[in-house]
């Protein structure tokens, strides 16, 4: 999942689809990339498991799995916990010498 939310133009995809289901034709009248280039970001996305298609009738519509959101989310929750315990216990070890100098 990281892997496919660390390219940018994917990040961005994920939020438009977030917000409203989209053809992939309609994402890719948005990007300065070929037709075949954005379908190949909501392949990957679509591997990753935070996208679906559906066809409906000659479109194929992308939305977002919010599941697999909202793991990625709290996988970040928790990573962010753990970095900034170890920044506090950073600033504590840091005031405590500097107490120790004065």
């Amino acid at each position: 999942m990281f892997q496919a939310l660390a390219d940018r133009t994917r990040r961005d995809i994920v939020r438009r689809v977030m917000l409203e289901e989209l053809s992939v034709s309609e994402l890719a009248d948005s990007y300065e990339m070929s037709f075949a280039g954005v379908q190949k970001h909501v392949a990957v996305l679509e591997r990753a498991g935070l996208v679906s298609k559906r066809r409906v009738g000659r479109a194929q519509i992308a939305h977002v799995e919010m599941g697999a959101i909202r793991t990625v989310s709290s996988l970040l929750n928790e990573l962010e916990e753990v970095w900034r315990a170890r920044v506090e216990r950073i600033d504590d070890l840091l005031a405590a010498d500097e107490a120790e100098g004065q």
